[in-house]
């Protein structure tokens, strides 16, 4: 060996270290990332198998708004393709039942939301409808020829507006038009309020059949009823949907059943037949390719509403007996579809934090249809992951497209093709490839009784073992919901910042059964709350978690058991409660939790009843908090109304506590402004290091200010 090709040698091993240090330094993940990212949503599969439509929802941050757009990708793997226009969002992307053609949802040059229709290979969307209200949702019938088409019941403003002559106003006049003084709402419904709508009048949704060759609507459904999630049955002559019909009042109970009603229905659904008679609910039908069976969701404990396990089951098509198929499974199911053979039933299910789907195999012995017992073992898509929706070919492949979630990577389009699953999608890679991640960890410990707990853990970004670290408790919200093997932005955010974050979930949680579920009925911050403790002396045992530096928050009903907690100990040095409640029975009537009220808590005028409610809320418990707490909300939220938050920062600002209150104003429980979601991330962040970490920053305000402001107390 000569000594040029030695030192080369030498040189080429010396560079190795630089060059794998170039390749792996990243930076760590901030709110502006989690603007940046997009999200992948509601993968289709064609019917011949070839591609997959999906959208793709990015930031504009000049427009202040999220934006979704169609794309498809092939799914033997290659380029994505951009099918709808740049600039206005398009959602709801569905193929015509020969492939040809996608149908969508999108609301251009400012009219309402319509059905539009894109060919495959190219071209300008055409509008389909043409209706006077939003279409809310729709889906082909097998011929390819109609569509089944959801909508309310249109306003006096919008029927107004429709019989105007369409040259009498031209757009450029609207602009100068005076806004008409608003109505008052005039209310004779039990269920009055919903939240991200409102006060509610007897407006309901029904359903139409939209004829594509002569542009001509018929409705088929009617009534004083809300009907929603239609499903063609297999000869296109009738249609499966899900509605409250229940006499005197459908306001007043939690049932829901399928019914089915002929397609070419001309007296607007006067005579629907009824499938399905569980007095809890029963939704999301799906027919078998035979059309002898319809497979649906059915919580069959009305009296636990949420808390109870969501099942499979199926029922003969003509109505008959209910077969509950999931009982020995005891997990929350979603989305029942029939195989193309009709062999299996797939479904979603949610176990043990994650989300998979999984099918149940079905018998044929002498021309009949029987139900397996314990067939639940197969799962096309399994493992610590979360499948948020997903979608199978008509042909006999068995090929499943869906969006999967890590705790370290957001949804993309993934393909599950015998056994395999392959991602399809990398909207994100660019971005992320810049950025260090934490490794969520999902582990177990002991609750104070013994019970088995699991949660999530996130250990700071550059964690070195043996380090004790300041630690963030994340209760989640619901009750009835659970951390999952998703990716968490605010985890992210808070490893990126030096934080060990704890997810736990603990009873009340979906995805570990019923009986875990319902142990927290009528008695929030109890076990739960040991649970949740739990977990943050089981990261302080493992050498992770400071017990010094240690702050909780959480979202809904997070923001509750933040309340909770730092009611019952003064471990945590900080806090942080959004979207809570606080005096329970205020809300009896102000958010549109009303029969949730009643059947957990009893009627509150009733004396028996009052201790309940009491013990439930965390107002009564005010004088017991330290804690340095921040209370958060959206203005319009009328899922858990602000009115929480400022009842507890009122209390604990009279009894001269540290606190802040931010009012997000334009806000529904969800939050959908971008400039906003940055704001309360940047204030999650000065609060828990002003006070667990000590920064001298303050505490109740962002590092630095958003666009659009908030109202701030403190």
């Amino acid at each position: 060996m000569t000594s040029r090709v030695r030192f080369a040698l030498f040189l080429a091993i010396l560079l190795v270290p630089f060059a794998a240090s170039a390749q792996t330094a990243r930076r760590k993940f901030t709110p502006d990332d989690v603007l940046a990212l997009k999200s992948v949503h509601d993968p289709q599969l064609s019917p011949d198998g070839q591609w997959i439509a999906y959208t793709v929802g990015t930031t504009d941050r000049d427009k202040d708004k999220r934006e979704n757009r169609i794309w498809m990708v092939p799914s033997a793997g290659g380029d994505a393709i951009a099918l709808s226009a740049d600039g206005v969002s398009s959602s709801h992307p569905r193929w015509s039942p020969d492939g040809k053609f996608l149908a969508f949802l999108s609301a251009r040059n400012e009219g309402k939301t319509q059905v539009w229709l894109l060919n495959r290979l190219g071209g300008e969307a055409q509008k389909l409808t043409d209706t006077v209200q939003d279409v809310d949702t729709f889906e082909w019938a097998p011929d390819g020829k109609r569509l089944v088409v959801v909508l309310q019941d249109p306003t006096p403003e919008e029927l107004e507006e429709a019989a105007k002559p369409k040259d009498k106003e031209k757009p450029a006049d609207k602009k100068e038009k005076k806004s008409k003084t608003p109505k008052p709402y005039v209310i004779d419904r039990l269920q009055f309020k919903e939240d991200t709508v409102g006060y509610l009048d007897r407006r309901r949704t029904h359903l139409y059949v939209f004829d594509l060759a002569a542009k001509s609507m018929t409705q088929v459904t009617s009534g004083d009823f809300d009907d929603s999630e239609p499903a063609w049955s297999p000869d296109g002559k009738r249609l499966a949907f899900t509605s409250n019909r229940s006499q005197p009042d459908p306001d007043r109970t939690y049932n829901t059943d399928i019914w089915t009603v002929t397609a070419d229905n001309t007296d607007k659904g006067a005579h629907p037949v009824q499938v399905t008679t569980n007095p809890g609910s029963d939704r999301d039908p799906a027919w078998s390719p035979d059309g002898k069976w319809i497979a649906y969701v059915s919580q069959t404990d009305a009296k636990l509403f949420e808390y109870a396990t969501k099942h499979l089951a199926v029922s003969p098509s003509a109505g008959g007996e209910a077969k509950v198929l999931s009982r020995e499974l005891d997990r929350n199911v979603e989305h029942p579809r029939f195989s193309a053979d009709g062999k299996s039933i797939l479904f979603m299910v949610t176990d043990d934090g994650t989300m998979n789907v999984a099918a149940y195999v079905l018998n044929s012995e002498s021309g009949t249809v029987t139900f397996g017992n314990g067939a639940m073992g197969k799962r096309p898509i399994d493992g610590r992951l979360t499948v948020s929706a997903y979608s199978q070919g008509s042909g006999a492949s068995g090929n499943i497209a869906a969006t999967v979630s890590t705790p370290d990577r957001p949804d993309e389009v993934f393909l599950a093709s015998g056994g395999k699953l392959t991602q399809l999608t990398h909207v994100n890679d660019d971005l992320l490839s810049k950025i260090e991640l934490s490794k969520g960890e999902y582990v177990h410990f002991k609750s104070k009784d013994g019970t088995q707990v699991g949660g999530y853990l996130y250990r700071p970004v550059g964690y070195t073992a043996g380090t004790k670290v300041p630690a963030l408790l994340r209760p989640h919200g619901g009750p009835v919901w659970a951390h999952y093997a998703d990716f968490d932005h605010e985890a992210q955010i808070f490893a990126a910042n030096g934080y060990a974050v704890l997810l736990p979930n603990p009873r009340g949680s979906e995805g570990y059964g019923q009986k875990f579920c319902q142990a927290i009925f009528a008695d929030w911050g109890n076990k739960d709350y040991q649970d949740d403790m739990a977990m943050v002396d089981w990261a302080v045992a493992e050498g992770i978690a400071d017990p010094d530096r240690l702050g909780v928050g959480g979202w809904s009903y997070g923001g509750i058991s933040t309340d909770f907690i730092i009611a019952q100990t003064r471990r945590f040095k900080a806090a942080i409660s959004g979207a809570g409640e606080a005096l329970n029975i205020s809300y009896y009537g102000h958010d549109h939790y009303i029969r949730d009220w009643e059947t957990e808590l009893g009627a509150p005028w009733e004396k028996e009843n009052r201790a309940t409610w009491d013990k439930l809320s965390p107002f009564y418990r005010v004088k017991e908090i330290t804690t340095p707490t921040m209370f958060m909300g959206g203005e319009i939220d009328w899922n858990v109304p602000i009115l929480g938050g400022e009842q507890m920062y009122e209390a604990m600002k009279s009894l001269g506590r540290e606190t802040a209150l931010v009012v997000y104003p334009e806000e529904y429980h969800g939050f959908k402004t971008p400039s906003h979601i940055r704001d309360r991330l940047l204030r999650y962040l000065a609060w828990y290091n002003h006070y667990v970490k000590g920064d001298s920053a303050p505490a109740n305000l962002p590092q630095d200010t958003s666009e659009k402001p908030t109202k701030t107390a403190d």
